[in-house]
Order: C-alpha cells, then sequence, then structure tokens
C-alpha cells in the first residue's frame, strides 16, 4: 500500500472518486457534490484557512487500486484552547481493512505531530460544527444533507485504532404530519403572545442585517461551550446563505427578538440530499436542469434544522418553542414536507434534547466524535457533561 498527498488535478478527482467506489453498492449513501467537498479544501472559498491550514491524502493499494483517503487540518482559533494542542482529521473513507485504516491515521497524526499538536478529534471537518461532523454509529437511514454518513464498520477501525467517544450526538426526526403536544403547544403560544417578543423570518432583502444579527446570538449563545466554541464571522454566515440560496427557503430561517435585540435563532434547510441522491456528485449543465426540475416538482419532502440557539439570559423561557411554532405554521402551509431532522445535539446540550424531546421528535441517529492523544500514557478526559 502507498499513500499519496493530494497535489494536483488528477489526485483532487481522485479523492473524490474514492467514496463512489467505497459506498458503490450501498443505496442509501448520496454522493455530496465534488464542488462543495472541494470547496473546504480551497483557502479562496474557505474562511478557516484565514486561522488554519489543511491537507489530505490517498491509499492506492498494492495493484494500485483507490482504497482509502483522509484529511487533516489545523484551526489555530480551537487548538491551543484544548488542555493539549489539538487538530482535525476528516473525510475518512476506508475499505474495511484494519491496515489500510490504520495507514491512514498514522498518516494523520504524523502531519498534525510535525505541526505541533497532541491529539487528533476526529472524523470533524474543517469549518463549522453542522457539516459532516462526529462517526455515525446507528441510524444508517437517509443521510441529511451535509451531515455524517459512513459505513457500520468504520466504529470499529476508530475504536480499534485506539480512537475515544469524546462527545455522542443524537439526530432527532420530527413527524411534521402530526400535531404538536398539547402542553407545548400552549406554551409557545403564550410566548409568541407576549408584546416583548417578535419572530422574524429570513428575508434577502435583509440579508446583512439579518447576518449581523444572527451571529452576534450565536457568538452569546454558544461560547458557553468554550472548549468546542467557535466565534462565527458574519461574512462566514453571509457566505453560507449565497451557496445555499438555490435551495434557502426564507421561512426555515428564523430570529427571535425582544424589544428589538436578536436572543434567539433558528436555521433549517430543505434536505437537498433528496435531489442530490439522483445527480451522482457533478453539477453539470444536465444535472443543473435536472435539480431545477425536481425542485420544483416538490421532490424534496424532507428538511433539516441544522441549528437553535438561545443567548443565556433567555434560556429557558420558552423562546424556543416560540420558534418551532412558527416553524410548525409555516410547514402546514407546505404539506409536502412530512419530516424535520434536528442535527445533531451533543450530550454535553442537554438543554436543547429536551426541547426536541418535548416537541414530539425522537433520536433516530447516533454519532460519535473521538479523540486520540498523540501520547498514550496520558489520561484521557471525555467533554464533561452537565449536571442537570
Amino acid at each position: 500500500m502507498k499513500v499519496i498527498e493530494v497535489s494536483n488535478r488528477k489526485t483532487r478527482k481522485a479523492f473524490h472518486d474514492v467514496a463512489r467506489i467505497i459506498y458503490k453498492d450501498d443505496d442509501t449513501w448520496v454522493c455530496p457534490l465534488d464542488k462543495e467537498i472541494e470547496s473546504i479544501f480551497e483557502p479562496g472559498k474557505n474562511i478557516f484557512f484565514t486561522h488554519g491550514e489543511a491537507t489530505r491524502w490517498l491509499l492506492y493499494d498494492d495493484k494500485n487500486q483507490l482504497i482509502g483517503r483522509v484529511a487533516a487540518f489545523i484551526d489555530r482559533n480551537t487548538a491551543y484552547k484544548q488542555e493539549q494542542p489539538t487538530g482535525g482529521m476528516g473525510f475518512f473513507e476506508c475499505i474495511n481493512n484494519k491496515k489500510a485504516a490504520f495507514l491512514l491515521f498514522d498518516t494523520a497524526r504524523e502531519w498534525l505531530k510535525e505541526k505541533g499538536m497532541e491529539a487528533m478529534d476526529g472524523p470533524i471537518n474543517f469549518g463549522e460544527t453542522d457539516k459532516y461532523w462526529g462517526l455515525l454509529v446507528d441510524g444508517f437511514t437517509h443521510p441529511s444533507y451535509e451531515i455524517a454518513y459512513n459505513h457500520p464498520y468504520y466504529q470499529g477501525l476508530f475504536e480499534s485504532y485506539g480512537f475515544q467517544t469524546y462527545y455522542k450526538q443524537e439526530g432527532f426526526h420530527l413527524d411534521v404530519t402530526r400535531e404538536l403536544p398539547p402542553r407545548f403547544l400552549k406554551i409557545a403560544e403564550w410566548i409568541a403572545a407576549k408584546p416583548d417578543y417578535s419572530f422574524q423570518h429570513f428575508e434577502w432583502k435583509n440579508a446583512d442585517q439579518f447576518g449581523e444579527d444572527f451571529c452576534k446570538v450565536f457568538n452569546t449563545a454558544w461560547v458557553t461551550f468554550k472548549e468546542n466554541f467557535k466565534p462565527l464571522e458574519t461574512e462566514y454566515i453571509k457566505k453560507t446563505l449565497k451557496k445555499a440560496k438555490a435551495i434557502i427557503d426564507e421561512e426555515f430561517i428564523w430570529i427571535a427578538y425582544n424589544k428589538g435585540e436578536p436572543i434567539a435563532i433558528y436555521l433549517m434547510y430543505p434536505d437537498v440530499n433528496q435531489i442530490l441522491k439522483k445527480l451522482n456528485g457533478k453539477l453539470n449543465l444536465v444535472s443543473m436542469l435536472k435539480f431545477l426540475y425536481l425542485k420544483k416538482k416538490k421532490t424534496m419532502t424532507r428538511a433539516r434544522g441544522v441549528l437553535m440557539g438561545v443567548i443565556p439570559q433567555f434560556q429557558g423561557l420558552g423562546v424556543e418553542s416560540g420558534i418551532i411554532l412558527k416553524i410548525a405554521e409555516v410547514m402546514a402551509r407546505k404539506p409536502h414536507y412530512t419530516e424535520i431532522e434536528f442535527s445533531w445535539v451533543a450530550d454535553f446540550n442537554p438543554k436543547m434534547r429536551k426541547i426536541f424531546m418535548a416537541v414530539g421528535s425522537v433520536p433516530a441517529k447516533h454519532y460519535i466524535t473521538y479523540r486520540y492523544l498523540f501520547d498514550r500514557n496520558k489520561p484521557f478526559k471525555r467533554y464533561p457533561i452537565p449536571e442537570q
């Protein structure tokens, strides 16, 4: 076996082809757009390169056949907030072979070690945590847009190498054809009627102000998760919205205000994977026309709740209920939607888990974000779970 660093057009193409090879017999898998995955590794398109670096490799067998890939990266904004400098690895794909997998893990580890890192988290993304984060270990059903999907045997490869559970994550599914629980509905209607509160959905004409308000809430709400916290930059949210313009529904994105000040956010996308499943990762002229046709035909019947956040002083007051009520009203006007996946909620965020359970959603998928300490004699510390 041999490892080759991705460095030119040929190896970049091969990086995307690995996934198509690994999942060729898996009807559940959805091939992400090559262009979108590639943009993660382009400094001009991924702002994380302004405070980090990344590289990636291919793995070939003795017959020169592609059998795996992996990427490694360092986000200097978070690497040194850990107990030890910690980098990341991700976009791992491999045949069911420990020798092959361990060679890829070793390659990522040695690169990070040379850069001064003492641990690696994975599989994660070189970007925000809402994309390609964690290893799927249960619930191998249809993957939502930008959510991790992998073969079940990957868990054994990670854990036999020595990766340990850093934290667990859950994806919740909500059947939107059913009415909200009466108790939840009563609280939500009471909150929505309070004069100091207002709820506004996104509009492209107000995109700049919306981006600023969105980041203000995010950076206040998530700072409590100090070790994992990455301040969201307004420019990032603007680029994210612009990139997703073809699929964004303005009524799927909300901000709650108290006396005119932003206090809570909710971001949801139509599950474009229901269309991408038919495109095999390509976006040429023919596939673009096919995309537009399938979108018009209301092929997307699922939505993915990307994130919800409330600034600390308004947590526990029912603001989240008010937002979910607004979403329920939107869904009632769009009856072709039948399901929302809220993904993901970490085990260190039990408050959000309770909210999703209260609205009637059920945990349907489970993920693990692992950590590997380079010093194998150092005591391992799991991400702390707050007392409830």
